[in-house]
């Protein structure tokens, strides 16, 4: 697999043009290969049989990866995919050798402790953590199914964590307050003289072996889930001797929207703890009834039910959006981004645009005006025209400007070169045939590659403003937003006028703020003026 772009680090075969067997020759195209940019053909460079093919039509092969084998009929080839194999193997050797072998212990045997671990369980979908708010059970207390054992502050509410084991509470791992990860140990329940010790130094060791193979783990455990669990308990009044109400936050919070006593519901729970379905199941006297507010009533009208469902679908991710993600998340945290935002007044320049295009072969957009001052302006300002190569500065003398252009996949940035010695029509005409080339697949590695500096304006579509992430190896890009219509200032009066909004990001590795500033002021004054683009 040839690399075809600066970027590339993988190609799809999206179409093979020739099968095992087939007389080839140099110059016929192979196959059409799909890199991050654009769909190419792969040529032959040798004469021969096509003896073998490694890769199938919309698989994925890296960079000299072998794709095929051409050579006389009847040649024998398994000894260049074994020097393949071997080579990939040897660059995974020295990962190997580097990792350290873990220490085995001898087995602890816990099949006889009649005791169950209690595990932190996944209370939402996003849950990584759990916090214990209040432990309701202490050490030596006797448990039975269905006991609210702790409540546990979640990502999205305080929930009741059940007992699904009888027993006595023989330990308790973290105190109220701390947090516990998912699957981490939070209790174990037991006969009272149970060997809880042993349970939790064997842990660690299931938990190695969980790991090294897939055998089932001899502790036998147990993590709470959150489908309900109907007890049988004799119901006590919720209030306790010290005033105190004993229910559920979420017991509470729903007693609070139907607009009920709390204190006149039955608890089911310990000790005559009020939980979700005493609630549910409370029927209101009339006396509660009538204490209920006007804006309790409003609270219990029904609404319509909305029946939908719920769908989505997944596609793969095309080769462009790969390198799309891969080379702007690089930039993002490696390049210290800082932004400087500038407002322009457009007055000038819309009406150079009216008479340029009056008399202007192509017509000219005010896309083509910002590429041409950003052009004029970097002559100005050469350190903002530079590239971060690592432990040196690269100042380019040329300017080429990289205008993102979007397309079905993702983004393309094709590069107008020697931008400053272009008219503004030729770099008009240049923009369109290139975003043209752009949307048909037909851009080749020199259209995009060699950028130094790149504009993204995304005004067509209403943006006032936005902040880009910077194209590599470039310093800088600057953010085009529309030309809104707004009052302005203009000789101590207050006036209608159109202004734009540009956003530059700058690598501050390379360029500072003064330096970056500089360049802006130089572009405002350009589009402000725009005669002076044309000297």
């Amino acid at each position: 697999m040839p690399k075809m772009s600066d970027t590339m680090t993988e190609g799809v075969i999206a179409a093979w043009l020739k099968k095992v067997g087939d007389q080839v020759k140099s110059g016929d195209i192979l196959a059409e290969v799909e890199t991050d940019k654009a769909t190419m053909e792969l040529e032959a460079y040798d004469d021969g049989i096509l003896l073998h093919i490694g890769i199938k039509e919309q698989e994925a092969a890296p960079v000299d990866g072998i794709i095929a084998i051409i050579g006389e009929k009847g040649e024998a080839f398994d000894h260049l995919l074994d020097q393949q194999e071997t080579k990939q193997v040897k660059q995974a050797k020295p990962e190997v050798e580097a990792t350290p072998a873990k220490p085995t212990a001898p087995a602890v045997d816990t099949s006889s402790i009649n005791a169950t671990i209690i595990k932190m369980p996944k209370m939402s979908d996003t849950m990584e953590e759990g916090t214990i708010a209040q432990w309701l059970k202490k050490v030596g207390d006797e448990v039975k199914s269905g006991d609210i054992l702790a409540e546990v502050e979640t990502d999205k509410a305080t929930m009741e964590l059940e007992s699904y084991e009888d027993g006595t509470l023989l330990y308790i791992g973290p105190k109220d307050g701390e947090a516990v990860a998912v699957d981490g140990i939070l209790a174990i329940i037991g006969d009272a003289d149970a060997d809880y010790k042993a349970l939790i130094s064997a842990q660690p060791q299931a938990e190695s072996k969980k790991e090294e193979s897939a055998a089932p783990e001899v502790i036998k455990e147990s993590a709470p889930v959150a489908a309900p669990v109907q007890v049988e308990t004799k119901q006590e009044s919720p209030v306790s001797s010290d005033g105190r109400i004993k229910a559920s936050p979420l017991a509470k919070k729903m007693a609070k929207d139907l607009g009920y006593d709390i204190s006149k519901i039955s608890g089911s729970g310990d000790n005559g703890r009020v939980i979700k379905k005493d609630v549910e199941s409370y029927t209101p006297t009339a006396e509660s009834v009538s204490a209920s507010t006007e804006k309790t009533e409003a609270l219990v009208v029904q609404v319509p039910v909305v029946a939908g469902e719920e769908s989505y679908h997944e596609v793969a991710v095309s080769q462009m959006r790969k390198i799309i993600a891969k080379r702007l998340a690089e930039s993002k945290f490696t390049s210290p981004h800082f932004y400087l935002t500038m407002e322009i007044n457009m007055d000038n320049a819309i009406a150079a645009r009216k008479s340029m295009n009056e008399v202007a072969p192509v017509k000219i957009s005010f896309n083509d005006l910002v590429v041409k001052a950003a052009a004029a302006a970097l002559r100005q300002h050469p350190k903002v025209n530079a590239s971060w190569l690592g432990d040196k500065i690269r100042y380019n003398n040329h300017i080429h400007i990289g205008v993102a252009v979007a397309v079905d996949e993702g983004l393309l940035v094709p590069v107008i070169k020697f931008t400053d010695q272009k008219s503004i029509s030729h770099i008009s005409t240049e923009i369109k045939n290139l975003a043209s080339m752009a949307a048909n697949k037909q851009l080749q590695p020199e259209h995009w590659e060699g950028n130094t500096f790149t504009i993204s304006n995304l005004g067509m579509f209403g943006i006032e403003e936005f902040t880009a992430i910077i194209n590599p190896p470039d310093a800088c890009i600057m953010a085009v937003g529309g030309i809104k219509e707004t009052a302005i200032v203009k000789d101590g009066n207050l006036v209608p006028g159109n202004v734009m909004k540009v956003t530059l990001s700058c690598d501050h590795r390379v360029v500072d703020g003064v330096i970056g500033s500089a360049f802006l002021k130089t572009f405002k004054e350009y589009l402000e003026d725009p005669v002076r683009i044309l000297i």
